[in-house]
């Protein structure tokens, strides 16, 4: 990978990576670190990246760096987390996309991550499988799990404006 090349990708996929690790952290330094640790990784890595598998690279690496993240700030979660998850009151919003944020941030990790990546990004169901580790069948379900679950939440009564 020549500089150029190099510099195209970051100006094609930066944005991009940064929405998808910001959504995940909404944490905007956190995320500004993630993104510029994946861009350097990546460039130590020029020779070995295929020029083809970039955006793929960059998603995956950006993925792994979110869980790692996530895991240092949680390290365990307890009962009362988990409760409070189902218990808490529902939020009221005047805006579609804050509702819509706000039903993604309530399910589970990985359904997150499929959902953001397939929705979001628009990737398909073999990249997403690439990017997290699991198989295209696994991918296909958290998104149906997923989407079900933010139906469920959005049609709710207490969610409408």
């Amino acid at each position: 990978m020549t500089t150029e090349e190099y510099n195209r990708c970051v100006e094609e996929h930066a944005d991009g990576l940064y929405r998808f690790v910001l959504f995940r952290l909404r944490d905007e330094d956190a995320a500004q670190d993630i993104v510029q640790d994946v861009f350097e990784k990546m460039w130590r890595l020029k020779d070995s990246v295929e020029s083809t598998k970039i955006k793929s690279y960059l998603f995956t690496a950006g993925y792994h760096s979110v869980i790692d993240a996530i895991r240092r700030k949680k390290p365990g979660i307890g009962l009362e987390s988990i409760e409070n998850t189902y218990t808490q009151k529902p939020e009221y919003f005047t805006d579609t996309k804050d509702i819509i944020n706000a039903a993604v941030r309530r399910l589970p990790d990985i359904q997150q991550s499929v959902i953001l990546l397939r929705d979001y990004e628009g990737y398909s169901y073999a990249e997403i499988g690439e990017i997290t580790g699991l198989t295209e069948t696994q991918v296909k379900v958290y998104i149906y799990r997923g989407r079900m679950a933010l139906k469920k939440y959005l049609v709710s009564m207490d969610h409408l404006i």
